[in-house]
């Protein structure tokens, strides 16, 4: 589901590289989105707008985390490649098709 070479080794640089990444570690534990929104304690729409790499709080962000086990971690990194950019305009322009 991921692609993108599993979005550079789990290190997403954009909201929808992680919306990807959450996503495909939903359907890995066999989850609905409204399976994980009840697990976060917020309303499913939350887990839409994540998986879309839309705008959402951090504190919702951290609940959906925690309900996918999950832990974020922070680290140093340079600005994305070219190839990076390019291949997540490409796949927005894809799925509009």
């Amino acid at each position: 589901m991921q692609g993108m070479t599993d979005i550079i080794a789990n290190k997403p640089r954009l909201p929808q590289e992680l919306g990807a990444l959450l996503a495909g570690r939903r359907v890995e534990l066999g989850l609905s989105k409204k399976a994980v929104a009840e697990r976060a304690g917020r309303v499913r729409e939350v887990v839409y707008r994540l998986e879309g790499g839309e705008e959402a709080s951090v504190s919702s962000l951290f609940d959906v985390l925690r309900a996918l086990n999950l832990v974020m971690r922070i680290e140093p990194a340079g600005l994305p490649t070219m190839e990076e950019v390019a291949a997540a305009f490409n796949k927005d322009d894809d799925d509009a098709s």
